[in-house]
């Protein structure tokens, strides 16, 4: 379960603006040239992916470079990528032997996260990740999870956090959001068959969602992306839906004072 990169070390060098000292005669030994120690070998950061895959299950996990570089984020990825692996692999195990007993064919179980960069400001890291899910059913299952990386306090937070309380940030941004919701719901259901389905047809609570922050600045977080698992807000059939709303002053007038300057209006 969206990025800071090493750039290499650059090496400068300055002419003296001197004359060159005459060559050495033939009768002189020759002097070698001299040669400048190498800087020290920086470790390279690198994004984490790990692919496994067997008779019992598929496990894929990955994080990028930029994540990597924050040691205590590296190492938070680093647990819950162990403890999707485990999970994963006690339930493949059961799955398995479930299905031996009832004389059923088995079908690997399957984990998936791949966090990518959403924001990456000078104090701020925002990923997510779309977390997919197979055991057994009719069909995979998937949702959404975000870190919100915070590079002062050197701690995760969660994006709602940053806010009064959820129900001020609901209010604050449920006008504009119910609204894409439904132009959205309109496209995807528009010759589908499917009509307004009465439960289905309502709005939802965007802060029971998966609540992402963004810039399109790269200063400041002037967007908020609602990320909506499928059965949220539609059927199975119609997948998740993505809904993004600009920092408004209402938004900014929820924010809690200690993070206001994280924030502008976009």
């Amino acid at each position: 379960m969206r990025v800071l990169l090493l750039t290499p070390l650059a090496l400068l060098v300055a002419c003296s603006g001197e004359k060159a000292p005459a060559p050495a005669s033939s009768t002189e030994p020759a002097v070698a040239a001299a040669i400048l120690p190498e800087p020290p070998a920086q470790t390279p950061v690198t994004a984490r992916e790990v692919h496994e895959k067997n008779e019992l299950y598929e496990f894929d996990y990955s994080y990028p470079a930029s994540a990597g570089a924050v040691p205590g984020l590296k190492a938070l990825l680093d647990q819950e990528l162990e403890a999707a692996r485990s999970k994963l692999k006690a339930e493949a195990s059961e799955g398995q032997k479930a299905a031996k007993e009832a004389g059923f064919p088995y079908h690997p179980y399957t984990h998936s996260a791949e966090w990518k960069v959403v924001t990456d400001l000078p104090a701020w890291l925002s990923l997510s990740t779309l977390v997919g899910d197979y055991s057994g059913g009719a069909h995979p299952n998937y949702g959404f999870a975000t870190v919100l990386w915070d590079r002062i306090a050197g701690k995760r937070r969660a994006p709602v956090d940053l806010f009064a309380s959820k129900a001020a940030l609901a209010g604050a941004i449920r006008t504009a959001f119910c609204r894409e919701l439904d132009r959205q719901r309109a496209r995807k259901r528009a010759g589908s068959g499917t009509g307004n389905i009465a439960e289905f047809s309502e709005c939802i609570d965007p802060t029971d969602q998966t609540v992402i922050l963004g810039s399109s600045n790269g200063k400041a977080f002037d967007r908020i992306g609602i990320l909506v698992s499928p059965y949220a807000a539609g059927p199975y059939v119609e997948g998740d839906y993505e809904v993004t709303v600009p920092v408004t002053q209402k938004v900014l007038d929820v924010v809690r004072p200690e993070f206001k300057a994280a924030f502008v209006a976009g």
